[in-house]
């Protein structure tokens, strides 16, 4: 199981506005302090924090932070039309399109995917799988 996943911001304003219009609404909740930007999944009564945390923080060497090539975190979103919604807002807080909402015939039938950029670079992927919802061959 992954724990958490950390990418570098220079500008922590900048990631705060395009993370806080896509992460809430995924149940994400925000903790901001002098050390950045952590979003963790309220645990539920009784049981282990849910997991994985997604950190946005400056770069420990203090250098200016770079998005790894090749690297994407992917957020699962509860329906194709949270996916569309989400990419909207996304975008209007500052993320850059990487591959519109919809389907991709390497993937499966029901994988309805888009991809954005955030403001530092770093790639991000919203989708839903759900098999109640149509699909691409549908």
């Amino acid at each position: 199981m992954i724990a958490y996943v950390t990418v570098g911001a220079d500008d922590i304003a900048r990631a705060k506005r395009f993370y806080a219009a896509i992460l809430p609404a995924l149940g994400y909740r925000l903790t901001e302090g002098p050390e950045g930007l952590s979003y963790a999944l309220p645990a539920p009564p009784g049981q282990a924090a849910a997991l994985p945390d997604f950190y946005v923080k400056p770069t420990f060497d203090g250098r200016p932070a770079s998005a790894g090539n090749g690297a994407m975190t992917a957020f699962e979103a509860r329906s194709q039309s949270q996916v569309r919604d989400l990419y909207a807002a996304a975008l209007t807080a500052g993320g850059f399109d990487a591959g519109q909402p919809g389907f991709r015939d390497a993937y499966g039938a029901h994988f309805y995917v888009c991809y954005l950029w955030d403001p530092q670079g770093n790639k991000i992927a919203l989708f839903s799988s759900d098999p109640n919802e149509p699909g691409r061959d549908e």
